[in-house]
C-alpha cells in the first residue's frame, strides 16, 4: 500500500470512529437503541464497520455477537463500503412472481458478480431487497436512490447503462 493509500486508510478510520461517537453520543440511552444506531451509521457512513461492532456493543450493554447477529441477520446492513451505484432486486413473493429471479440472474451475468457483492467494474453492488413496496407494479427494483418497476431484463441492461456512462 502506497503512503497517499494508508494516509486515506486512517483518515476513512478516523471518521468512522468519529461517527460511530456521535451517533452513540446522541442515541445511547435511547430504549432499543441498536437498530436505530446501526441505521443512522450505515446512513452515514454507507456500512456499519466491522471495528464499530465492539464499541456499539460496549456503549449499549450487549454482546458483540448480539450486535453482529442483527448486522448479518438484517440483509439492509453492510459491513463493508457499497460501489458507487448499489442495484437493489426485490426478492419478496409479488415480484418472485412475475419474474424477479430472471431479473437477479440476469443483473448477476450482467455485473458479474452474485448477491451482496461488487460488479467486474466496481461500480455495482447488487443487493437482495426483501420488498420495495412496488407489489402491484411487479418485478422492482432501486438503483440509487430510484425506483423502478415492471422492469424488464431490456429496462434493466438500460438502466445500467445510463448509470456506467454517467460514472
Amino acid at each position: 500500500m502506497n503512503e497517499e493509500a494508508m494516509v486515506e486508510t486512517m483518515n476513512s478510520k478516523a471518521e468512522a470512529e468519529a461517527t460511530v461517537s456521535a451517533v452513540l453520543a446522541a442515541r445511547a440511552d435511547e430504549p432499543g437503541a441498536l437498530l436505530p444506531i446501526l441505521h443512522e451509521v450505515q446512513d452515514k457512513l454507507g456500512y456499519v464497520p466491522p471495528a464499530s461492532v465492539p464499541v456499539i456493543a460496549a456503549a449499549l450493554n450487549l454482546s458483540r455477537a448480539e450486535v453482529h447477529g442483527v448486522i448479518t441477520y438484517y440483509h439492509h446492513f453492510r459491513s463493508e463500503p457499497a460501489a458507487r451505484h448499489v442495484l437493489q432486486i426485490c426478492r419478496a413473493e409479488s415480484c418472485k412472481a412475475m419474474g424477479g429471479d430472471q431479473l437477479m440472474a440476469h443483473a448477476e451475468k450482467k455485473l458479474g458478480c452474485g448477491q451482496h457483492e461488487h460488479s467486474a467494474d466496481g461500480l455495482f453492488t447488487l443487493e437482495p431487497a426483501f420488498c420495495l413496496g412496488l407489489c402491484s407494479s411487479s418485478p422492482a427494483l432501486m438503483l440509487g436512490d430510484e425506483l423502478h418497476a415492471r422492469v424488464s431484463v431490456d429496462d434493466l441492461d438500460s438502466l445500467i447503462e445510463e448509470a456506467r456512462s454517467a460514472a
